[in-house]
C-alpha cells in the first residue's frame, strides 16, 4: 500500500466528514482532499514533482494536514525545520537535502527570510505571507482541483525528517511511499479501535511524532483537532470544545498538566485514550495521572527511525503492578526485535543487548549516509537502534542504558558533544562536559560541568546566554557546574558517568 492511496481512499470514504479542527474553523475530508491537491499543483508549478525536495517551516495551523498531504500527492521528499532549532541548523538541513522550496508559515516569516538570505535560489511560498516570496494560498486558489496522479512508486521518499542519532551530528531518516502507510497500519493496531466519532487533539508538531496518528485517524473517518502551540488552560480547554477522544503528549506535557491548578475541575469525560511516548515517562508522573484519571494510557517506544510503536504499554498494563510501569512494552505485532551483542549477535536469554529491529515501517536508511547505513543494518535487514534493552519473563522490554550519551529532555535529543562545543567557544572556558540531570518537568535537564583556563572568570549566568546564542532553546544548559579537573579515563576519554551518576543517586527509577 502507498501512502497516497491511503490520503485518497480517506477522502473518498469519509468525503462530508469534519476532517481538521482548529481555532473556530474547520475543513471537511472533502475540502482537505481538494486543497492538498491544489498545493501539489503549485508545488509542480515550482520545480517539486516526483523526487523533489522541498522544507516546512511551520507551526501547527488549520494547513499542517493539507500541506502534508500535498506533498504526498506531488511525490515530493519534505523536510520539517523544526522551529525551535537555531538558524545554523535550519540552514544545514536545507544545504544538506538540496531543498529548492519552503513553505513558511506567518509566525516564523523572520526566520524565512534570514534562510532566504542565507540559501541563495531558494523559492520561498508563505501560508497567508508574501514577507519573503508569494503566497502559497493565494497561488492555490488559482491551481487545479483535480488530483494530480502523480506516479509513485513504493520506494519513493516522501519524508526527510533530521535527527540526531547516535553520532551527535544532525542526519536524515528517509521514509517512503510504502514505509510511512506502515507508519499509519503500525499506530493503528496499537491503538484503541479508532471510530469515526473520534477526535485526537494535538499540540505537539504535526510535523513529527505527533503526525503519525493523523493518516490512520483519517482513513478511519476520525478527526484531528490542532492547537497552534501547548499551552496547558488552552489545551484542557480544548478537550472540553473539541469533546476530544484521544490526546497525544510527551511526558513533559503530562507533568505540566498535572501541575496546572486546574487540572482536577477539567472536564475529560470524553477521553477514552492518552497516548504517550518521545522519552522516558518518570514513575511518580505516570502514578499521579493514573490515580487522577484511571489506566486509560497507551505508551509507545519508537524513534524517527522506525516510528511510532515498536512496542507498545498498553491500557490493561498500566492497571497491573506497578514494576510494569517502568517497560516500554511488548513488541509491536508487526515489529520484529533482537537483542544484540557490538558483533550484531543475539545475546543469551536473560541478558541486556542492543535493540535490533525488523519492521515495515522502519526507514529506507539515512540520507547520503552510505556508512553510517552500513553501520546501522544488521545483515537481513535488521537496523539498530542505539538502546541497550532486556526483556522480562512475561516478554515486557525495558531499556537499560543508551549507547550513546544522548539527552532527552523534554521529549527532545541533545547531544552533549554539540552543547560543549558552543561552551568552549567562550574564552574563559577550558574544559567542559554535559550531561542530563534528573528533571521533573523535562525528565532530564542538561547540566555543563566547566573547567576555566588559569586567571579567567565567567558567571553561570553569562555561560547560559554565551550558549543560547548558538544553540536551540532545548539545548542550552539549565546548570553550569565550575570544577577543577573533568574525569577521563586512562585514555583520555572523559568519564560522563563519573559526572552524571551522582546527579541521579538519589533520584526516583
Amino acid at each position: 500500500m502507498l501512502t497516497v492511496e491511503l490520503i485518497r481512499r480517506g477522502a473518498r470514504y469519509c468525503a462530508e466528514r469534519r476532517a481538521v479542527l482548529f481555532e473556530d474553523k474547520a475543513l471537511t475530508f472533502a475540502a482537505v482532499d481538494e486543497l492538498s491537491n491544489r498545493f501539489a499543483h503549485v508545488l509542480a508549478r515550482n520545480g517539486i514533482g516526483r523526487g523533489g525536495r522541498l522544507a516546512i517551516l511551520a507551526n501547527n495551523s488549520l494547513y499542517s494536514v493539507p500541506v502534508d498531504f500535498g506533498c504526498v500527492k506531488a511525490g515530493a521528499a519534505r523536510t520539517p525545520l523544526n522551529a525551535r532549532l537555531s538558524m545554523d541548523e535550519h540552514e544545514h538541513m536545507l544545504r544538506e537535502t538540496g531543498a529548492r522550496v519552503v513553505i513558511y508559515d506567518s509566525e516564523l516569516a523572520e526566520r524565512a527570510e534570514a534562510l532566504a538570505a542565507r540559501v541563495p535560489g531558494l523559492t520561498m511560498l508563505g501560508l497567508g505571507s508574501t514577507r519573503c516570496g508569494r503566497d502559497l494560498l493565494v497561488e492555490a486558489a488559482s491551481a487545479p482541483a483535480s488530483d494530480p496522479r502523480t506516479p509513485a512508486e513504493p520506494d519513493d521518499v516522501i519524508l526527510t525528517i533530521f535527527t540526531s542519532g547516535t553520532t551527535g551530528r544532525l542526519k536524515a531518516a528517509e521514509h517512503t511511499q510504502a514505509s510511512y502507510a506502515a507508519v499509519s497500519n503500525n499506530t493503528s493496531i496499537n491503538l484503541p479501535d479508532i471510530q469515526p466519532d473520534d477526535v485526537m487533539l494535538h499540540a505537539a508538531s504535526l510535523f513529527h511524532a505527533s503526525g503519525c496518528f493523523v493518516l490512520p485517524y483519517w482513513i478511519r473517518g476520525a478527526a484531528t483537532a490542532v492547537l497552534a502551540r501547548f499551552e496547558p488552560s488552552e489545551f484542557l480547554q480544548a478537550i472540553a470544545k473539541y469533546r476530544a477522544t484521544s490526546i497525544h503528549v510527551v511526558p513533559t506535557m503530562l507533568a505540566i498538566l498535572l501541575a496546572h491548578p486546574e487540572i482536577e475541575s477539567a472536564d475529560m469525560s470524553s477521553i477514552r485514550s492518552i497516548v504517550y511516548g518521545a522519552s522516558p515517562m518518570p514513575l511518580p508522573v505516570i502514578k499521579r495521572a493514573i490515580e487522577l484519571w484511571g489506566p486509560r494510557f497507551i505508551q509507545y517506544y519508537g524513534q524517527t527511525e522506525a516510528p511510532l510503536f515498536i512496542a507498545r504499554l498498553d491500557q490493561q498494563d498500566h492497571a497491573g503492578p506497578e514494576r510494569r510501569l517502568l517497560a516500554c512494552g511488548r513488541p509491536s505485532i508487526d515489529c520484529e526485535i533482537r537483542l544484540i551483542d557490538d558483533k550484531g549477535n543475539d545475546v543469551p536469554a536473560g541478558e541486556q543487548g542492543e535493540i535490533a529491529l525488523r519492521a515495515p515501517f522502519a526507514m529506507k536508511g539515512y540520507f547520503s549516509a552510505p556508512d553510517l547505513n552500513a553501520a546501522m543494518f544488521v545483515e537481513g535487514g535488521w537496523l539498530r537502534t542505539r538502546d541497550v534493552g532486556r526483556f522480562d519473563e512475561d516478554g515486557y522490554l525495558y531499556l537499560v542504558d543508551r549507547t550513546s550519551d544522548m539527552i532527552i529532555t523534554g521529549g527532545y535529543n541533545v547531544y552533549p558533544r554539540e552543547v560543549e562545543d558552543a561552551l568552549l567557544a567562550h574564552p574563559s572556558v577550558f574544559e567542559c562536559a554535559v550531561v542530563g540531570a534528573p528533571h521533573e518537568k523535562w525528565v532530564e535537564s542538561v547540566t555543563a560541568f566547566v573547567v576555566l583556563r588559569p586567571g579567567k572568570t565567567v558567571s553561570e549566568a553569562e555561560l547560559i546566554e554565551f550558549t543560547r546564542e548558538r544553540l536551540a532553546t532545548y539545548k542550552v544548559p539549565k546548570a553550569v557546574r565550575f570544577i577543577e579537573q573533568i574525569p577521563m579515563s586512562a585514555v583520555g576519554k572523559v568519564l560522563r558517568r563519573a559526572l552524571r551518576d551522582p546527579l541521579w543517586k538519589d533520584a526516583s527509577s
